[in-house]
Order: C-alpha cells, then structure tokens, then sequence
C-alpha cells in the first residue's frame, strides 16, 4: 500500500485540479482574454500559471505551466509554443519549489521568493525566445514593458489569491493535507 503522501499527490483530486488548471491556462490563451498592446496581447496566464505552482507539487506545476501554456499556444497561436513549455515550465517548478522548500514555517516568504524568481525567468526566457522566433531584438525590445507588466500582474494576483484570499488553506482541506 502506497503511503500517505504518495496517495495524497497522486490522487484522483490531485489529477482533477492539475486537469483544471491546465484547462484554465489553455483558455487564458485566447485572444478574447488578452490585452492589446503595441506588439502582441498581454495574457494573464502568469496568474493560472502561478497560482497552480504555489499549489501543487512540482510535477503538477510543470504540467499546469508548461504544457498548459505549450497546448494554449499550439491551438492559438503557435510559434512560440516551444518557448512557452521551457519558460512557463521552468517558471512553474521553480515557484513550487520554493513556495514548499524555502521558509518552511513562512509558506508565503517562500512563495514570493518563488514569483520574483518566476517573473525573471519569464521576462529573460521570453525576450531570448522572441528573438530566435523573430531574428531580430527588436521585437524582444518592444514587448519588454508589457511582458514584466505581464508577468508582474499575474505573480501578484496569485499571492493575493492564495494567501490573503486563503486559496492556499481552501487547497489543503480539499486535498486534507
């Protein structure tokens, strides 16, 4: 019989809320959700991306922000589907991994620690991306304001959701952590 802790990560609820994270990802990659900006949209998956990190594990993480983003952009838009599963997947783990490793008896110290990391490897990752896809750094340079506005809005709004607005003790009863 598998213990606790591996019935408790790998559970069915555990599967159903990676599932409707990722679901939530995907549809935040349509345009109807975005914001016009000089260059592209902003997109406010960093909120979905993050909240799912703060939550789950890293392995759900991943699955949430990498491959959510990855599938969004493969049926929306797909050029920088690549880019989107190396940069919001690493975004993804490393803020799970703080916000469960870092400051143990400070989760939310940890989870900050987490998104500030997050936000410059989503600004740095994206930049670099942009450039291959487009050849040149101007386009990089362009969206560079929009995407630290980007990335910044959603890291804070999942804070807010998850720690003053409690997501984060919500998440423990369901999964009766």
């Amino acid at each position: 019989m598998a213990n606790k802790k591996e019935k408790t990560i790998y559970s069915v609820k555990w599967l159903t809320i990676t599932a409707m994270f990722m679901a939530m990802n995907i549809v935040m990659s349509m345009s109807i959700f975005s914001i016009p900006v000089p260059g592209g949209h902003m997109y406010l998956n960093d909120l979905i991306i993050c909240t799912a990190a703060i939550l789950l594990d890293p392995l759900g993480a991943f699955l949430v922000g990498g491959v959510g983003a990855f599938l969004g952009d493969l049926f929306f838009y797909p050029a920088p589907m690549f880019v989107s599963l190396v940069v919001h997947g690493l975004q993804a783990v490393v803020v799970s991994v703080c916000a469960r490793k870092i400051m143990k008896n400070k989760k939310a110290v940890g989870a900050i620690i987490g998104v500030i990391l997050g936000i410059v490897i989503n600004v740095v990752g994206y930049s670099i991306g942009r450039e291959f896809i487009y050849g040149n750094p101007g386009s990089a340079l362009a969206k560079l304001p929009y995407q630290i506005l980007q990335a910044t809005t959603g890291s804070v709004l999942a804070l807010i959701l998850c720690y003053p607005c409690k997501l984060t003790e919500l998440y423990r009863k369901i999964m009766k952590m």
